[in-house]
């Protein structure tokens, strides 16, 4: 279980890193390492479906996030900026900021910018690699999108994981199939259409599944999320979050239930063997516990 966040009021933050911090990724980490006791995450929302949305952007780093929307800062000048953050941040006295840190109308400033106008401490994390590529939100949406799960997982420093709320299915699973806890989400990116070796996550326990995203094919057609408890019976909660370790296979329409059926039971197989081996690594890194 994640330990809980600091609940931290703004007149007594002293540090904070700038950033949109969609992902909570490696290169992320290197910025937050940064903080101290009263740091914080400023944080620059767009409104756009995410990797890592709202609170849970808190969650993952272990840091208060304090949310502005683009829009109300595109315009500023830079000057007007700092100021902003200043008057925000009453006992500012160190910002943390990327490489390629931008800001001011037009983008016409950068982190360097910062250090002239800020009366502080500005520190500039150097452009962080991994594997020899440079760690961007883009790269492990690309990942997703294919479906490369553990490619995304090794750039995020943890298991990808979406969440939401319970909602009714078919009622097919529990009498014909395999019984299936049904999500609806708002704010995430979803990640490529298929099936998926997963841990699903019911208020601090977590449990080894196997999940479905995309259109049911053999049945009504309709786009669902939905996860299989591995055996275990559950009461269906009021939300869940699901954990991605492995992409099992490709979305597909068969003959006839007992077809699928058959193909679930393999599934289910498939998930056991990949979440026996992954079991070192659990939902997230230990180095960012």
């Amino acid at each position: 279980m994640l330990k809980p966040f600091t609940v931290l009021r703004k007149d007594k933050v002293d540090t904070i890193a700038i950033g949109s911090f969609d992902g909570i990724h490696l290169g992320h980490m290197e910025l937050i390492r940064k903080l101290g006791e009263n740091g914080a995450l400023f944080v620059i929302d767009k409104d756009q479906a995410n990797l890592t949305p709202g609170i849970k952007r808190s969650e993952y780093s272990k840091y208060p996030c304090m949310f502005y929307h683009f829009l109300k800062l595109k315009d500023l000048s830079g000057e007007e900026f700092i100021t902003l953050l200043t008057k925000e941040f009453t006992h500012l006295i160190k910002i943390v900021v990327g490489y390629d840190f931008m800001f001011g109308n037009g983008r016409t400033c950068n982190a360097y910018d910062l250090q002239k106008l800020f009366d502080g401490v500005v520190e500039v994390v150097p452009e962080f690699f991994h594997k020899g590529i440079s760690v961007h939100s883009s790269i492990i949406r690309d990942f997703l999108l294919e479906g490369k799960i553990e490619e995304a997982n090794s750039f995020l420093g943890r298991e990808f994981a979406i969440g939401g709320d319970v909602i009714k299915g078919q009622g097919l699973g529990s009498k014909s199939l395999y019984a299936t806890l049904n999500i609806s989400i708002k704010d995430y990116i979803l990640p490529k259409s298929g099936v998926y070796a997963t841990r699903t996550r019911i208020g601090s326990d977590y449990f080894d599944s196997v999940s479905f995203i995309g259109n049911r094919e053999t049945t009504d057609g309709s786009f669902a999320i939905e996860t299989h408890i591995l055996d275990k019976q559950i009461q269906a909660p009021q939300n869940l979050d699901i954990f991605f370790v492995k992409y099992l296979r490709d979305n597909k329409k068969f003959d006839s239930l007992e077809a699928l059926k058959n193909q679930i039971s393999e599934d289910i197989k498939n998930a056991k063997e990949v979440l026996k081996v992954c079991r070192c690594l659990g939902a997230y890194h230990l180095d960012f516990l």
